[in-house]
């Protein structure tokens, strides 16, 4: 009864998607290695651009086109896989004007090169494909295309494809440790609509009964943060005096939504100010910011933030901590927006390692709070978030295999990141971890190795069994004690070997750290111990004994 509770209540967030989905004990398939692992087809090369150039039908849910694929040859080898899934086809690959043959399986699809692959050699080839796309039945958790009306009837499209893959709408090498290192996107629709894609606008061409926009962005982009958002927009935007300079920011949305937007988008340059001050200049100055409409809740698509929120502050105008603060900004706005930093400049290498992404942003909302609104207002508000927890699984997945872990890579993270800038004691040294992770792995993808290890050398603190606990396991420190006139004991149980993280107390009013292990300690007190309580940044239980 209780658990069902509390998936009720997490069902509303952005995590509902994962906690129907894994289990402890799963049987993956060929299928999965082929889309999760880095395969022998897919590592003797690095991408280097792509140009993807479709045609989207709305009226028969239709798009065709292709992706010319820049690479660079790493080790020789005459066998490539592009990945693209069912129903879409590939209709012909092309090097050098040389039709190639492939043979797929599944969603994979092995390209036989004519053309000798030298080391070091730059090469390009074009696959061609046409299909209806996967519709999305809930996005953007369960995505693919998103087929809408707006209030006005008119065609309403978008994109999402986290975890499930680019591949469910465009031909690329589909796995995150590769990410290009620039991209043209060029999508034609009807000439009543338009598209939004990512990065900056470069030319509009007309063709009577249809209009093609051509986007180009000069950043690496991960796979899933390549986006179309296709419909009747209108455009406004402003110059932000940013960290490095000017950066514009751009606001797309369905005509007649223009003046809820020009109120509620004013958060976007206070969200800004709040992720400079705490992660660093935004990644992307000359690719710009974006956010834009779209027919689902929203997703952190890179320069080109996906919003459906309603233009109201909480989520869905709702606040997920129960604490007052979640309706001080707008959710959608500020959570997809601060995976600019942790999600598009910082990305996984294996979706098993998603915590990188959604336990920081997370953990942004309590900052920019904090930023805004004070460090009590932030405390508060990720404190509250608690109650969405489950620890059914743990927090990092299964590798190889494109699965995540538990949804508790949200809120428990966020938590788990809270208390470690507790036991820091330090603000501005948070600040610098949380800004330096930006600098030092900037436009970079990552291990959770990487993260910890940075973190624990950055604090001056071995925080191997600290992220053991939270990320690897479902146990909760649990600090047991009990007081007798002046003498308080205490342990920890229900912890990893080797697992001490102080904590503070307060005895009769005043703050105290205590050191607790696995085994019982004794400190005495001049005075009797009257009043005893946690400190409830640390995320841990306690329980009288």
């Amino acid at each position: 009864m209780i658990k069902n509770r509390i998936h009720k209540f997490i069902s509303i967030f952005l995590i509902s998607i994962f906690f129907s989905a894994f289990g402890q004990n799963q049987n993956f398939t060929e299928q999965d290695t082929l889309r999760g692992s880095i395969t022998p087809e897919r590592e003797w090369w690095d991408v280097d651009f792509y140009h993807l150039n479709i045609e989207v039908d709305p009226e028969k849910k239709f798009i065709a086109g292709s992706n010319t694929v820049r690479y660079t040859v790493l080790d020789e080898s005459q066998v490539l896989q592009i990945d693209l899934q069912s129903p879409l086809t590939i209709t012909k690959v092309l090097q050098d004007g040389k039709s190639l043959k492939y043979k797929s399986n599944g969603s994979a699809h092995f390209i036989k090169l004519k053309k000798k692959q030298r080391k070091g050699a730059i090469n390009e080839l074009t696959v061609y494909y046409s299909g209806h796309p996967r519709e999305a039945v809930k996005a953007p958790w369960d995505g693919g295309f998103s087929w809408k009306k707006d209030a006005n009837n008119k065609h309403f499209i978008g994109s999402s494809c986290q975890g499930l893959g680019a591949s469910v709408w465009w031909p690329n090498k589909d796995h995150m440790y590769d990410e290009v290192d620039s991209m043209a996107i060029s999508v034609t629709v009807p000439k009543d609509l338009m598209n939004i894609s990512n990065g900056k606008l470069k030319q509009i061409e007309e063709h009577g009964e249809t209009t093609t926009y051509h986007w180009y962005v000069t950043n690496p982009i991960n796979n899933y943060g390549v986006n179309v958002n296709i419909g009747d927009y209108v455009h406004f935007g402003e110059t932000y005096d940013g960290e490095n300079g000017k950066l514009s920011m751009d606001y797309y949305v369905i005509a007649g939504n223009l003046e809820k937007a020009k109120k509620q988008f004013q958060q976007a340059p206070m969200m800004m100010s709040a992720f400079e001050h705490w992660f660093g200049p935004y990644p992307f100055y000359n690719d710009g910011y974006k956010l834009v409409e779209a027919p689902y809740l929203g997703m952190e698509h890179q320069s080109s933030v996906t919003y459906g929120n309603g233009f109201k502050n909480g989520y869905l105008g709702r606040d997920l901590s129960g604490t007052g603060w979640g309706l001080k900004f707008d959710f959608i706005l500020v959570h997809e927006s601060g995976h600019e930093w942790f999600a598009n400049n910082i990305t996984y290498k294996d979706i098993a390692d998603m915590w990188i992404h959604e336990s920081f942003t997370t953990y942004s909302e309590s900052l920019y709070l904090d930023y805004h609104f004070g460090k009590n207002a932030g405390a508060e508000y990720v404190i509250g978030t608690r109650k969405g927890i489950a620890n059914d699984i743990p927090i990092i997945g299964p590798y190889g295999v494109n699965k995540s872990g538990s949804g508790d890579m949200y809120y428990k993270g966020a938590n788990m990141l809270h208390t470690l800038r507790q036991l820091l004691e330090d603000d501005e040294k948070w600040r610098a971890i949380l800004r330096g992770l930006n600098e030092e792995f900037y436009h970079q993808t990552v291990t959770t190795a990487q993260i910890e290890e940075y973190i624990s050398q950055k604090a001056g603190i071995d925080l191997t069994q600290f992220f053991n606990q939270y990320l690897r396991t479902t146990q909760i420190p649990r600090l047991e004690y009990w007081a007798d006139g002046h003498q308080l004991r205490f342990r920890y149980t229900n912890i990893v070997a080797g697992f001490d993280m102080p904590v503070k107390i307060r005895l009769n009013g005043n703050e105290e750290w205590v050191f607790p292990t696995a085994k019982w300690k004794t400190i005495s007190l001049d005075n009797e111990i009257k009043a005893i309580s946690v400190d409830k940044n640390f995320y841990i239980e306690s329980i009288k004994v």
